[in-house]
């Protein structure tokens, strides 16, 4: 039996899965810390569980013909041993397969990218900056390892930074981009810092904010660039 952590557990969105109709499986525990999360509860390993994968698998066949993908988001999906599996048993149902992850685990992500037909991948920043953002002594070499495999298996992707100014400087976002466009990728998402649902006292973004980041000069830098939220 496919052994999967649920934390949460969202049966319709729109804005998960570009395109999409999309139902979307919180797996449960990340080993980071960010202090921007907007799902703290999922972060423990031994949180407690939501829902019952077979449970979830029968609302799924039920909705065949009406979603168009299952996303597995958390927390950091990669972390549990029944990833694979539970993508193969949706896939068998037709469905596509969406994946959220912030790439610590290149070796498991290669696992289960066969599988996959879209992934966004969570780029906290440039590599040195990246004990930091998530408050652990993770370095962001695996981060790109990951980033590498994805290109190289032509898996459709979307890369995308949660910024704010006093996390990340425009210094910080020219250097991330750098290696971004080092990587070999063309696309990146700003994802404007939100407060409400996270622990962080950060003040909110204002559109001076914005101006002083440089991302004119980042946009320039991409193929597909774009921001979310914001002022």
């Amino acid at each position: 039996m496919t052994t999967l952590r649920i934390g949460g557990f969202t049966p319709f969105t729109t804005t998960d899965y570009p395109g999409r109709l999309a139902a979307v499986v919180f797996c449960q525990g990340c080993p980071w810390r960010c202090s921007y999360c907007h799902n703290p509860h999922l972060l423990p390993a031994d949180g407690p569980e939501s829902h019952a994968w077979p449970d979830l698998l029968r609302f799924l066949a039920s909705r065949r013909g009406l979603l168009d993908a299952v996303v597995f988001s958390g927390g950091e999906p990669t972390l549990q041993g029944g990833l694979a599996d539970a993508m193969r048993e949706a896939k068998a149902m037709g469905f596509r397969i969406g994946l959220h992850s912030a790439g610590m685990y290149p070796q498991r992500l290669a696992r289960v990218l066969p599988l996959i037909d879209w992934i966004g991948l969570d780029l906290k920043a440039p590599r040195a900056v990246y004990p930091r953002i998530t408050d652990t002594s993770s370095v962001g070499e695996a981060v790109f390892d990951s980033l590498r495999l994805i290109l190289e298996a032509g898996v459709d992707y979307e890369l995308r930074c949660t910024w704010h100014p006093e996390l990340l400087s425009a210094d910080d976002l020219m250097a991330l981009s750098n290696e971004i466009r080092h990587a070999g990728a063309d696309r990146l998402v700003i994802q404007a810092h939100r407060p409400a649902g996270c622990g962080t006292r950060l003040p909110e973004i204002v559109a001076s904010d914005l101006e002083q980041a440089g991302l004119d000069a980042l946009a320039a830098r991409f193929r597909d660039f774009s921001v979310r939220g914001g002022p």
